[in-house]
């Protein structure tokens, strides 16, 4: 593509006026709103940002390229869009290598499940394909957009990184940094390069920045974009500045990385490639929202078996019916169920999964059953999750964000 083109979705929502926006469903990386409170349109999200939907023949080809079964959130479409990931692809199968960037902003203590969902794929990317992976913990976002002092930033980054690690990453190919740490030298060179080629009107265009945001906001899309170029981390890439760059991430990252792919030309770079994650729903269904104020809304990583059990049966919407007769007949509603669909994304089981699918729909098998086995499924990926990160010690988060080389980052 030729540098002056800019890429689909960069520049085209600046011609959109407030009313227009307004009307339409809200995604970016500060809010996700569907129209009228609906579900959201992921179809016409793919339209707007551009992006395409990932294909079968694609996923047929990681597991033919990796030797592996894909992840169970390629196979069932939890991951469902991407950029450029067929060049990805094309470029490890000439022997070329690349290397996974992914990121949290760290504005709550404890993680959802929802949160772990970027990770848990990133890890199974990392181990498939034997690549090198940095983690941006967005610690100056956080204090930029969230009531949070810059040391509780800080301290909620480091908490955070435990539970990132305890998602399995190997340390001989993993760099954790914060950016009120990490930010300065190579990687502060590029913010500066990408700075200067982003106008104001593309950044309120792209962001939905307005007057009344400070300017701390305005100049931050260029610290997430910095970490798809490999010369921001001379201590890993040095001499690799043509190494690809592949980012898993929820859609809602997106305007990010429009910005930085019409960028990556201009200042000699790869454009990063994407795969993106649809949204994980609230407990209460697809037009609810998770909520850190509402903890009823999600299951995290730090509720016990008692609190995941009451969860569940109080508060996962269900498609079932309102009588065991009726659900009997009609059978169960499997677009709107949330039993259904945490069980998508987290029973590992495909044949288990369809044979449950297909006896709720046909009013076989009740709610309660469903919502049993989510409570067993759920319940042992948390407990698993709560031993890795109680394993996870200061020494080691500090090993994880060490400034240094990975000499078998390849290998």
């Amino acid at each position: 593509m030729d540098s002056k083109v800019v890429e689909r979705g960069a520049l085209e929502n600046e011609k959109e006026t407030p009313q227009e926006q307004e009307q339409e469903q809200v995604v970016n990386p500060w809010e996700v709103a569907a129209k009228d409170g609906g579900k959201i349109d992921y179809d016409k999200l793919i339209e707007k940002f551009g992006c395409q939907r990932l294909d079968p023949s694609l996923i047929d080809r990681v597991e033919r390229l990796t030797s592996r079964r894909a992840h169970v959130f390629l196979r069932r479409g939890v991951f469902f869009a991407h950029r450029d990931f067929n060049e990805i692809l094309n470029a490890y199968e000439r022997g070329e290598k690349f290397y996974l960037y992914t990121g949290r902003g760290p504005s709550s203590e404890a993680l959802h499940l929802g949160h772990l969902i970027p990770f848990m794929f990133t890890q199974y990317l990392q181990e498939a394909f034997k690549v090198p992976l940095v983690i941006q913990l967005t610690d100056d976002e956080k204090f930029l957009w969230k009531n949070l002092t810059v040391e509780e930033s800080r301290r909620l980054a480091r908490e955070n990184a435990k539970d990132i690690i305890a998602c399995g990453f190997d340390i001989r190919r993993t760099f954790i940094f914060s950016d009120f740490d990490y930010v300065g030298g190579a990687f502060y060179r590029n913010m500066v390069e990408i700075s200067k080629r982003v106008t104001c009107n593309q950044v309120v265009g792209i962001f939905g920045f307005i007057g009344e945001d400070h300017i701390g906001k305005y100049s931050f899309p260029p610290v997430q974009a910095a970490p798809s170029f490999p010369s921001s981390f001379p201590h890993l890439f040095s001499g690799k500045d043509n190494l690809r760059c592949l980012i898993p991430c929820a859609i809602d990252q997106d305007p990010y990385f429009r910005m930085t792919r019409d960028v990556a030309p201009r200042i000699g770079y790869h454009k990063p490639a994407l795969i993106e994650s649809l949204f994980f729903p609230a407990l209460q269904g697809e037009t609810g929202k998770m909520s850190a104020s509402d903890p009823n809304s999600a299951i995290y990583v730090t509720d016990s078996e008692k609190v995941i059990k009451n969860k569940i049966n109080k508060y996962a919407f269900s498609g079932g019916q309102d009588s065991i007769e009726k659900h009997r007949q009609l059978g169960a509603n499997l677009e709107v169920d949330i039993p259904i669909k945490y069980l998508s994304f987290f029973l590992e089981d495909d044949a288990e999964l369809e044979h449950t699918k297909k006896e709720y729909g046909s009013g076989r098998m009740l709610t309660g059953e469903v919502k049993q086995r989510l409570i067993e499924v759920l319940t042992k990926l948390v407990e698993r999750h709560r031993r890795a990160r109680a394993a996870v010690t200061d020494e080691m988060v500090d090993a994880f964000m060490a400034v240094r080389p990975l000499p078998n980052m390849f290998n």
